[in-house]
């Protein structure tokens, strides 16, 4: 099956990264910067990025895909270059060398964007393109200044689930988010985040995580500043070969944390 948009009747088939055809309803979009940041993302990396350009071609010619390969050992580079050079939307490559942190990747992507907002997400597509409206939409209506995903907000639109123990593990995470920062969220680490870059720009300058709780440090960041933030219920599923190490890294993202909240 050939990965794609095609119309018919006010109505587009979207052939999603895992090769379902499904009916969607198409929503024009203004403008705006999409962010994927990617490891060692040489498997998927081509076909994202090609699913992407065809979404935004179909909804909003006028954005532009920004791919930040963080120092990828594989041929992710490589791969992604192909997979821009026949774009008929705005591109860019950009390099980190060595790996930095997905925090850092995301930063740079954002503060790097040429449109008005700016929305990252990860290369496995986790939560499905058409999405895309429920977070980009609210900021164009001037009822937020940032959009993110939730998956704890409505778990029957989680289709394939994380396994139990990571599931749970993130569950306890959020608690502990809230208990720390005071955030009144459910949900931080979905990586399907929107900003409206003119207020949201000082935020990305000033922020210093480079791991996995660095969507904790943008949203601590941005709730202090009074930005009008607001956690949306999107459909998502687990996808195999997260860069996440279950004990390393949730131990990492613990002290992250807890050091944000002192220090701050």
């Amino acid at each position: 099956m050939r990965a794609g948009l095609s119309q018919a009747g006010g109505l587009c088939y979207f052939e999603g990264a895992r090769r379902e055809e499904r009916l969607y309803k198409i929503i024009m979009l203004p403008a705006f910067s999409v962010v994927i940041p990617c490891f060692n993302e040489a498997a998927r990396i081509g076909e994202t990025a090609r699913l992407t350009l065809n979404y935004l071609r179909e909804v909003s010619p006028g954005s532009e895909l920004i791919v930040v390969n963080d120092g990828s050992t594989d041929a992710t580079s490589t791969i992604a270059r192909e997979a821009l050079a026949m774009a008929e939307i705005e591109t860019r490559l950009l390099e980190n060398s060595p790996n930095r942190g997905k925090g850092v990747a995301v930063r740079r992507g954002l503060l790097a964007a040429q449109k008005p907002m700016g929305l990252f997400f990860d290369a496995d597509l986790s939560t499905p393109l058409e999405e895309i409206p429920k977070v980009i939409e609210p900021i164009t209506n001037d009822d937020v200044d940032v959009a993110f995903g939730s998956r704890a907000l409505d778990r029957s639109l989680i289709g394939q689930h994380q396994p139990w123990r990571r599931e749970q593990a993130g569950r306890i995470f959020n608690l502990l988010v809230r208990v720390t920062t005071g955030l009144p969220f459910w949900d931080t680490q979905c990586g399907f985040k929107a900003f409206r870059l003119g207020v949201c720009r000082p935020i990305l300058e000033a922020a210093r995580i480079c791991g996995f709780a660095f969507d904790v440090e943008l949203l601590y960041l941005a709730h202090r500043a009074g930005l009008r933030m607001r956690e949306i219920p999107v459909h998502w599923n687990h996808s195999e070969g997260s860069k996440v190490r279950f004990v390393h890294d949730s131990l990492r993202m613990l002290r992250e944390v807890v050091a944000l909240r002192m220090h701050l």
